[in-house]
């Protein structure tokens, strides 16, 4: 992201198959951090149901999708011109 924005390095672009593993990856990856003390700028509510759940940790802004939205959003194609970096699966 850092060629084509301002605001960000990186996007994490994640997707859950249900509301409730939305909510959990969420929730694990706030919690994973905090043990660090690094904190999420962004407030979520773990009652979300929206299907799409920001953490924005300011460098880094990762985005929780429940499957279906992910596609219909489809941020991999509206940011096409960043240079996409996959991850290991964990």
């Amino acid at each position: 992201m850092r060629e084509v924005s301002s605001f960000c390095d990186y996007f994490v672009i994640s997707s859950g198959t249900s509301l409730r593993q939305v909510q959990a990856i969420a929730k694990a990856i706030e919690e994973d951090l905090s043990k660090d003390r690094i904190k999420s700028l962004s407030k979520v509510s773990y009652e979300d149901e929206s299907g799409w759940m920001v953490l924005d940790y300011n460098s880094v802004v990762a985005h929780i999708f429940y499957k279906p939205l992910r596609e219909f959003y489809d941020l991999e194609h509206l940011w096409s011109d960043a240079k996409r970096v996959r991850l290991k699966k964990v």
